[in-house]
C-alpha cells in the first residue's frame, strides 16, 4: 500500500508487482481485458470523481510509483486502507468494498447517460497456477458470483455496485495452455470463490449501514434484518 498526496487529498493505493510472467484477465480501467501483465494498481479517487481519463489518470500513478511495462489499473472511491485478503489452498483475494451506490444488476434504465461513480467493489485474484483463456473469463465469472454470495450473506439487497472490477491474476505457462477450468466447482474455481467470498463478506461487515437511505439511492426494499 503506497500513499499519494492530490489536489489537497491524502490518499493511497495497493499495488501488486508481479514482474515478467504473469497473464492477468480483468475488468480494469486501464489494461483491461486478457494479457501480459506486469503489475496490478488498485487506486483510491475522490468520491465524485471529477475526471474524464480515468485511464490516463492511473497510468500517472503507476509511473509515480516506479511500475514499468504492462499493468492493469482499477480506481475505487473507497479507502483502500481498508483492504481485506482472503486466502484458500494457494489462492489470495484482495478487495475494497465501496457499497454506498450499489443495486441489482437488472434494473431499469435510469437515462442519465454520465459516467458511474466510482464507489465499487474491487477485487484482485492471484493463483498460482496458469489457466486457459477459457477458464480465465470463467474465473471473472466465478468472482463474480462469489462476490453477489458475500454482499447477500452480509444482508444487503444488492448484486453490487455500478462500477465493480476484478483481475484475475496467473503465472504465463511454461508449456501447454494451463488448467481448463475455473468454475465454481472445479479444484481452482472452488478455492478462489472461496477467497472472494470471504474477502468480500469480510469488507461488507466492516461498512456502517443505513439500511432505509440505502434502498432510497438503490430503489430496492431493504432486507429485513439488514444491519
Amino acid at each position: 500500500m503506497l500513499a499519494r498526496r492530490e489536489d489537497g487529498l491524502d490518499l493511497h493505493h495497493l499495488v501488486w508487482r508481479l514482474g515478467p510472467g504473469w497473464r492477468v484477465c480483468g475488468s480494469a480501467v486501464l489494461g483491461g481485458g486478457i494479457g501480459p501483465r506486469e503489475w496490478i494498481l488498485n487506486a483510491q479517487v475522490p468520491g465524485g470523481y471529477p475526471r474524464m481519463d480515468p485511464d490516463r489518470h492511473l497510468a500517472e500513478i503507476a509511473a509515480a510509483a516506479q511500475l514499468t511495462g504492462p499493468g492493469a489499473g482499477l480506481m475505487t472511491a473507497a479507502d483502500v486502507t481498508a483492504h481485506t485478503v482472503a486466502s484458500d489452498e494457494g489462492v489470495s483475494a484482495t478487495a475494497t468494498c465501496g457499497l454506498g451506490v450499489r443495486g441489482w444488476a437488472a434494473a431499469p434504465a435510469d437515462g442519465t447517460g454520465g459516467p458511474p461513480p466510482p464507489g465499487t467493489v474491487n477485487i484482485v485474484v492471484t493463483l498460482p497456477v496458469p489457466l486457459t483463456d477459457a477458464a480465465l473469463v470463467n474465473a471473472v465469472a466465478t468472482a463474480t458470483e462469489a462476490k453477489v454470495q458475500a454482499l447477500l450473506d452480509a444482508g444487503l439487497d444488492c448484486s453490487g455496485t455500478p462500477t465493480d472490477a476484478v483481475c484475475i491474476a496467473v503465472p504465463a505457462p511454461a508449456a501447454g495452455a494451463g488448467e481448463p477450468f475455473a468454475g465454481p466447482r472445479s479444484v481452482w474455481g472452488a478455492r478462489l470463490a472461496r477467497a472472494v467470498h470471504a474477502a468480500v463478506l469480510e469488507g461488507a461487515a466492516r461498512q456502517p449501514w443505513d439500511a432505509e437511505a440505502a434502498a432510497h439511492r438503490t430503489g430496492a426494499r431493504p432486507m429485513k434484518g439488514t444491519p
